[in-house]
């Protein structure tokens, strides 16, 4: 069993198949969705993988956030969610996984918070039909009737269908298809509709009615992390230097050959002038 992902609803558009069909989709975008917590058999009693996405600011995180995210050496994340898995689907603290991690064509389960619509009626909330629009029916076009019993019970049995709150609960829509992915922009196709408004968090994950297609990547779609080569020895290092530099000495070499003579004239031209007899007249004269 998988991990699923973290991603936020940006809202939905349409793309077209190659016949020329139009495809409604919604599109979901991972904000760095990155491991930040392994539960274990042995430690936790199960086994599962705590993600998390989105970035916040450090201010506004709590001490024990704080070093909750440094004990893990993970960037501050805005939404925590654990995932169960199998034991050998385990994933490495700080593994970015990416959009690959589904695969065109699979079915998946989305998982999110419907959008809030308030206190509604039972025409609204439900469906009911409501009543006559004429014929005897008085100021009660949209109500929902009759909701109890006579004397006995003598009561509504709970969960009756009545006006109420509407949205703004936990909804998982099953078994929508992955049309496309884009794993540089970190984009998710989904065909229909997902539960959330736009900006909010969704849960993606591979549906529970539909097997795991044979491409989709084990235990996950994770980003290749840059490989550090080994730094040379210094004495390596510097050889490439010096061959670099003995051919600009050897360039210098022919103007070098210039500039001595007039640099050798102008070194003995004062020494002679010291051991001439005129100069010798010359400081006696002074003394």
């Amino acid at each position: 069993m998988r991990t699923g992902l973290i991603a936020r609803k940006l809202g939905m558009t349409r793309v077209f198949s190659g016949d020329g069909r139009h495809v409604p989709v919604t599109v979901l975008k991972l904000d760095n969705c990155q491991v930040v917590g392994v539960r274990t058999r042995e430690k936790d009693g199960y086994t599962a993988l705590q993600l998390g996405a989105g970035a916040v600011k450090v201010k506004n995180l709590s001490k024990p956030k704080r070093g909750y995210f440094a004990k893990a050496k993970v960037e501050p994340k805005h939404k925590l969610v654990e995932f169960r898995v199998s034991d050998d689907a385990l994933l490495d603290v700080g593994v970015e996984i990416v959009a690959d991690h589904f695969v065109p064509g699979q079915i998946v389960d989305v998982t999110g918070t419907t959008i809030g619509k308030g206190f509604a009626g039972a025409m609204k909330r439900h469906g009911f039909a409501g009543l006559e629009a004429s014929h005897g029916v008085s100021v009660s076009h949209r109500s929902h009737g009759s909701t109890g019993h006579s004397q006995d019970p003598g009561r509504v049995f709970k969960g009756k269908k009545m006006a109420g709150q509407m949205g703004g609960v936990r909804a998982t829509t099953q078994n929508l298809e992955i049309v496309s992915t884009d794993t540089e922009r970190g984009l998710i196709l989904v065909k229909g509709a997902v539960p959330g408004s736009k900006g909010a968090y969704v849960l993606i994950s591979d549906a529970k009615k539909a097997p795991v297609p044979d491409d989709a990547p084990f235990p996950a779609g994770i980003r290749d992390r840059p490989v550090e080569t080994p730094a040379e020895d210094s004495g390596d290092a510097q050889a490439p230097d010096a061959a670099e530099a003995a051919p600009e000495a050897e360039e210098k070499t022919p103007e070098a050959a210039e500039a001595e003579p007039e640099a050798k004239a102008a070194d003995e031209t004062p020494a002679k002038a010291e051991d001439s007899p005129d100069a010798a007249d010359k400081t006696g004269k002074k003394d």
